[in-house]
């Protein structure tokens, strides 16, 4: 994809003045879909107490947008390339917007939750016609990498921004604050997008794969359901069995439709490459345990230490700042070290940071907390960027973008599943007559294992594959190639 793709007056062939005020424009539609991401666990405890939901309504909170993200992601840059980037960018900051409104004004659990599910399907718009439209605008490649890194900077300013601003608007004006931050951000985007972006589009980009979209969607949200309403309703309930069952049969259908239609959204032979498959199979820990774990963190220290949220949002700040100071050195590490000691180190890191959370208690001092914290956001920063440079080096230059793609979707999922699942230890354990507190023991001593065992997984498989001689056209504006790997 280039600017060549455009037509005349594309971001492409736009004034040096004309791509600094698009990517600022870009990057703030970044920042929004970022900071909604974390700002959210902030106001947890206090949508528990106003809304009066369960450890089950809180869950779905965070999934229903987690999960519309993930099953998305890759449609949306699709969908993108093929109808416009700029008209795409402007539908998902619309969406997100009118969405975050619902979610504030929600009278009931319900609502706030299908406003989440209308947020990520903004979002999953949003971001990667974002990215479409910078890669557009900067045909020459060193100017594409520089600006894509200030993009994905800003992504890093989102998360870090979140824990503190959800804490500082849910203590002051209550939880629909964090939902109402997004309003003004919503309407700049779009006043300025309507102004600034100039449309462009790739006509040779893939049919949009809807059967696989649907089935994904089906599959991993009744696979999600079961894990999450296990708890409540009961693992061996016929609702419960039934949800597994239909995951089961939607996921083997999906595999089978990936595998016969053209243009699938997941191209199911790009995983016969070993270092695909390993790096994929550990952004899903990556994604497990790390969201997994971030959603218990607010809820700690408010339910188990009796802070007040306020104090709660600076509380979990280590972690995310530690993640965005570290992350920009990790694909540094990897050039000179290789994928798989870094990645092995930052696991191993990440889960004996969450095995040392599961051993902290109501009367441990924050200062013997805030440490494990940053082991915990350190760990995870040195997986994420050598995972996605790993994916991007088992495939062809072409596909380059798309692995990038499929790797931030499996990152998704394994948020989804983290969520569900910890969350369900958490449940199980209080179904057992154990304390709110020793169940978030067990949540983050299981985070704490996976994690560990994802160590040992890329520390004995994350090695150099050849990539593929044939594959087809790239559908992500990047096409980057990642770091070499050494062995």
């Amino acid at each position: 994809m280039s600017a060549a793709e455009g037509a005349p007056g594309s971001p492409g062939t736009a004034a040096p003045t004309n791509r600094a005020v698009l990517l600022a424009v870009t990057c703030l539609g970044q920042f929004m879909v970022l900071l909604d991401s974390t700002i959210v666990g902030a106001a947890l405890p206090d949508m528990q107490q106003r809304l009066h939901t369960h450890m089950s309504g809180l869950q779905w909170i965070v999934d229903a947008y987690v999960l519309l993200v993930a099953m998305l992601l890759l449609s949306g840059g699709v969908f993108a390339d093929r109808f416009g980037r700029r008209r795409v960018f402007l539908a998902g900051v619309a969406v997100f917007t009118v969405a975050s409104v619902l979610c504030a004004a929600a009278p009931s659990i319900g609502w706030l939750i299908a406003g989440r599910v209308a947020q990520g399907v903004g979002a999953a718009a949003l971001s990667p016609a974002s990215l479409a439209l910078i890669a557009a605008a900067h045909p020459v490649p060193q100017d594409r990498v520089k600006a894509i890194g200030l993009w994905a900077g800003f992504s890093g300013i989102g998360l870090a921004a979140g824990p503190l601003a959800g804490g500082i608007l849910a203590d002051a004006f209550g939880w629909p604050a964090i939902f109402l931050v997004n309003g003004p951000i919503g309407a700049v985007l779009l006043l300025a997008g309507i102004r600034v972006l100039h449309e462009s589009r790739n006509p040779g980009a893939p049919a949009i794969d809807v059967p696989g979209t649907v089935l994904s969607v089906l599959g991993v949200g009744a696979l999600t359901y079961g894990l999450i309403e296990g708890g409540s309703r009961g693992w061996t309930s016929p609702v419960i069995l039934v949800s597994f069952a239909a995951a089961v049969v939607v996921l083997a259908a999906f595999a089978v439709v990936e595998a016969r239609v053209p243009a699938p959204m997941l191209p199911l032979r790009l995983f016969r490459q070993r270092l695909f498959t390993v790096s994929n199979t550990a952004m899903i820990v990556v994604g497990f345990a790390l969201m997994g774990s971030s959603f218990f963190f607010s809820q700690f220290f408010v339910y188990v230490q009796g802070s007040s949220v306020l104090r709660a949002g600076l509380q979990t700040l280590p972690a995310s700042l530690a993640m965005v100071v570290v992350s920009p050195f990790a694909g540094r590490f990897a050039a000179r070290y290789g994928f798989r000691i870094v990645v092995t180190i930052g696991l191993a890191l990440a889960g004996a940071g969450l095995l040392t959370l599961g051993l902290v208690h109501a009367g441990t001092g924050y200062g013997n907390v805030w440490w494990r914290l940053a082991v915990v956001g350190t760990g995870f920063a040195l997986t994420m960027s050598p995972l996605t440079g790993a994916a991007i080096q088992a495939v062809s230059p072409q596909e380059g973008g798309l692995a990038s793609g499929i790797s931030s979707t499996t990152r998704q999922i394994g948020a989804v599943l983290g969520v569900a699942v910890l969350g369900a230890v958490v449940r199980t354990r209080q179904a057992g007559g154990a304390s709110f507190e020793s169940g978030l023991d067990s949540a983050f001593l299981a985070a704490g294992a996976v994690t560990l065992a994802g160590a040992v997984f890329t520390g004995l498989w994350l090695a150099r594959s050849k990539p593929p001689a044939t594959s087809e056209p790239s559908r992500s504006p990047t096409g980057a190639r990642g770091v070499p790997e050494r062995r």
